[in-house]
């Protein structure tokens, strides 16, 4: 009954943070590669705002690596995080693969980001307070498609399969 709990828990922090993820990634990071043409003012002016509000360097000045990084979220990590939405709503049982694929992703781009923000010495403890959650993120991603594979193959075997079946009527 506990570990249902926590799964129930981690999934509903997970959901959260896909919902988030499919409207911030289109709207707001893929600003950082695609022309501002093909977004509103508003949103324009929103992602200014909190690059200057922060301090945000990354988004200021977009480093080529950090470009990189938001096309790999636009065209890997995005797609999976809407994957990830529907197998919640849904209850796919693929679920914990395509949590554990976005969560070594995600974990793997905010090592990279983190550790130009630490290196750098510019980033704000409020900019650095930004970013974190999304390391947690990875983890947490990580940690709910291990946990979800092991509770499902914890020595049990099919109860039936062809090749007995097969056997049991060469028998009879």
């Amino acid at each position: 009954m506990g570990m249902s709990v926590f799964l129930k828990l981690i999934d509903f922090i997970l959901f959260f943070f896909f919902l988030v993820i499919a409207v911030a990634a289109p709207l707001i990071d893929a600003q950082t590669c695609l022309p501002l043409t093909f977004f509103p003012d508003f949103l324009i002016n929103l992602k200014q705002w909190y690059g200057h509000h922060y301090g945000d360097y990354l988004i200021i000045e977009k480093p080529h690596f950090f470009v990189g990084l938001v096309w790999l979220e636009l065209l890997f990590q995005w797609p999976l995080a809407l994957l990830n939405l529907y197998a919640f709503l849904a209850s796919k049982s693929w679920c914990n693969t395509t949590c554990l694929i976005y969560g070594a992703s995600v974990l793997t781009s905010m090592v990279a980001i983190l550790a130009e923000l630490l290196g750098s010495g510019k980033a704000s403890n409020d900019l650095l307070m930004m970013y974190s959650p999304f390391l947690g993120l990875g983890v947490l991603c990580i940690l709910r498609g291990l946990i979800q594979n092991s509770s499902k193959t914890s020595g049990s075997r099919p109860k039936s399969s062809r090749i007995p079946a097969l056997a049991r009527k060469k028998k009879a």
